[in-house]
């Protein structure tokens, strides 16, 4: 009771001192006197402290297990792990809102700790923006998702943590991903106050620039956790199911990467103004409208947190408040970029990367209308309609081809203006040998597709172009692994989908069966007591075409707390392809399902994206 009182109350005065903040400062701006006799530093950490200090709380209600607390009895047991009991703090609606506003005001404090040089205006301007949207937060937490509900008469045991939670990288996965969401609040924040003071110039750009970067890198970090906790934790065997919360994640990554790359033009050539705003206001209004999708449960999904239209509607009136106050301000204060004089050539950097911004806003619309159509299509006629992988590939595929072959001429390409003759014939060599190699490996597998083909190409011809100028030239190390990363990335998936097997049948203990030319036996099956789980661990022996013998143990696990059955896969990973078994268990028979798969270069999906990740870590070095 006492915790639960003090991380309360510790909320309620982190509210106080956000209201404060927002008419000190604008106090401050309307009188102009920018002496600052509070340290407003010192007032930002000890709103950070308070929100810190009832997150703390929380987590010391599940360690103990203080089942007074009302999302402590709805996610926590006594008999889950202490790992998961930490965890089970933002494994939930409240605890994962919570943590929200713990990164939101942790990050306006670093921004305002590492933002001595910039003009006194601009960084009161910001606190202001960011303040509204923290104590939005602080609301929307008082009033419709108080962590620290208290019940009574207080229960003896706790529900227990959903078992698909209870796993390190879904763990981890939140808190990363988290970081990128309130990393573009910041980047809105910082872009609206820059856009009142008239202050969009080079240190703004290059001050802004890594705010974007972190953003960028922590949200790839988290959405490819996600990615890996499905792939192996679901039993589905793929990294990308388009699933409405993967997207929701995957929309804001398209405008911060377009964002990025248009900031790069803006500190060399102070164009593409206007585009940088509204590229930064997107990428806010996406990771909030991440954030109502996720909590208004009107996504179906296995990553949902809540199932509460009262919560979801709040999230929405927020947003449209932020959304028309954006607005508002961009076109009062928008600058007349006419007035610059600064024509883009057709044949430069600047169009390259304006291109790739064209690319990246298709990317987006697709994404945005698979995800969204849906639910309004049961809004107006109630037809549940699901929206899968192949709209997706039809309208993506396409046009990745394009992207890919601009992507590798585009950053060799010079500022303002370039010769199209420079190194024509290198390029339509290596354009040519690329076309030869996706050739045989369609052929040789037996597919006759025109458009794979062509994909493979200009996958292969971005992997050789950017190997060679990484070889070549030593600048901009960042870019250049990010690029190969990327075509590594699409080479991986290629090689994914037309590499991979499957093969699935009811078998019983004692059963031998004979696939692809290969055998599966199922040898045995044993049973195991955890601390908050029974397991049946199966043995399998393989023995794939070349004769190769090796064993799989695929686990079944019965969770006391909730009773759920989950299936854990067994996996045997290469760097060439992984071998993945997964079984699930037939009511009322001997039998269980055998799911058997080898997913091709599945290692080289995660090892390239997070080369993407260094790349842009990389990227934040000064050159």
């Amino acid at each position: 009771m006492l915790l639960s009182n003090l991380g309360y109350y510790s909320l309620v005065l982190g509210l106080i001192l956000s209201i404060f903040l927002i008419f000190y400062s604008i106090n401050e701006i309307k009188y102009k006197l920018f002496n600052l006799k509070i340290s407003l530093l010192s007032i930002l950490f000890l709103q950070f402290f308070t929100v810190l200090l009832s997150f703390f709380c929380l987590i010391f209600l599940f360690v103990y297990s203080d089942f007074s607390n009302q999302i402590v009895y709805n996610n926590s047991h006594s008999s889950d792990p202490l790992f998961y009991k930490i965890t089970g703090t933002w494994g939930n609606h409240e605890g994962s809102l919570l943590l929200w506003l713990l990164v939101l005001t942790l990050f306006i404090f670093l921004f305002n700790l590492t933002s001595k040089g910039q003009p006194k205006r601009y960084k009161l301007l910001t606190i202001i923006f960011q303040q509204i949207i923290i104590s939005g937060f602080f609301l929307f937490l008082l009033i419709t998702s108080n962590p620290f509900n208290y019940l009574s008469p207080i229960p003896i045991e706790g529900l227990g943590l959903n078992p698909i939670l209870q796993d390190p990288a879904l763990a981890i996965h939140p808190p990363i991903l988290y970081l990128g969401y309130v990393g573009s609040s910041i980047i809105f924040s910082s872009s609206l106050a820059a856009l009142i003071e008239k202050n969009i110039n080079r240190d703004w750009t290059v001050h802004i620039k890594k705010w974007i970067l972190y953003s960028w890198i922590f949200l790839t970090a988290g959405i490819m956790l996600g990615s890996i906790w499905a792939y192996y934790e679901l039993g589905w065997g793929g990294f990308w199911f388009w699933d409405p919360v993967e997207n929701v994640s995957l929309m804001p990554w398209f405008c911060l990467t377009a964002l990025f790359h248009t900031i790069i033009v803006l500190e060399k050539r102070l164009i593409l103004k206007s585009w940088a705003l509204v590229l930064a206001i997107a990428t806010f209004t996406l990771s909030m409208n991440g954030t109502f999708l996720v909590r208004s449960g009107i996504l179906n999904s296995v990553h949902t947190f809540a199932n509460d239209p009262e919560r979801g509607i709040f999230i929405l009136i927020f947003l449209f408040i932020l959304i028309f106050l954006s607005i508002i301000i961009f076109f009062v204060f928008q600058e007349d970029e006419n007035s610059i004089n600064k024509n883009i050539f057709w044949l430069s950097k600047e169009t390259s990367i304006l291109v790739n911004n064209w690319f990246m806003m298709y990317f987006l619309a697709v994404v945005l209308i698979g995800t969204i159509y849906p639910i309004f299509l049961e809004v107006i006629n109630d037809h549940k309609i699901s929206i899968g992988p192949p709209f997706f590939h039809k309208l993506i595929i396409p046009f990745l081809i394009p992207f890919l072959i601009f992507m590798a001429f585009g950053p060799k390409l010079k500022w303002i203006n370039d010769d199209l003759k420079k190194n024509k014939i290198k390029n339509i060599f290596i354009l040519l040998i690329c076309l030869l190699i996706s050739f045989l490996i369609i052929y040789i597998k037996g597919k006759s597709y025109l458009i794979l083909t062509i994909l493979f190409t200009a996958s292969f011809y971005l992997f050789f172009v950017t190997l060679i100028d990484f070889l070549n030239k030593k600048y901009n190390l960042g870019q250049k692994i990010a690029h190969f990363a990327f075509s590594i990335f699409v080479l991986s998936i290629l090689f994914n989908s037309i590499y991979s097997t499957e093969f699935s049948a009811n078998m019983k203990i004692g059963d031998e069966i004979k696939f692809n030319n290969g055998i599966i036996k199922f040898e045995k099956i044993e049973t195991f007591k955890e601390k908050n789980f029974n397991s049946l661990v199966g043995s399998f022996s393989i023995t794939d075409k070349n004769n190769n013998i090796f064993s799989l143990e695929p686990e079944i696990r019965i969770y006391d707390q909730p009773k759920i059955v989950t299936s854990e896969a067994d996996i045997k990973t290469t760097f060439f392809s992984d071998k993945f078994l997964v079984i699930n268990l037939i009511k009322d028979d001997d039998y269980f399902n055998v799911r058997y798969q080898i997913k091709a270069f599945m290692i080289w999906i995660w090892i390239s994206v997070s080369l993407l990740i260094v790349g842009g870590i990389l990227s934040l070095r000064k050159k």
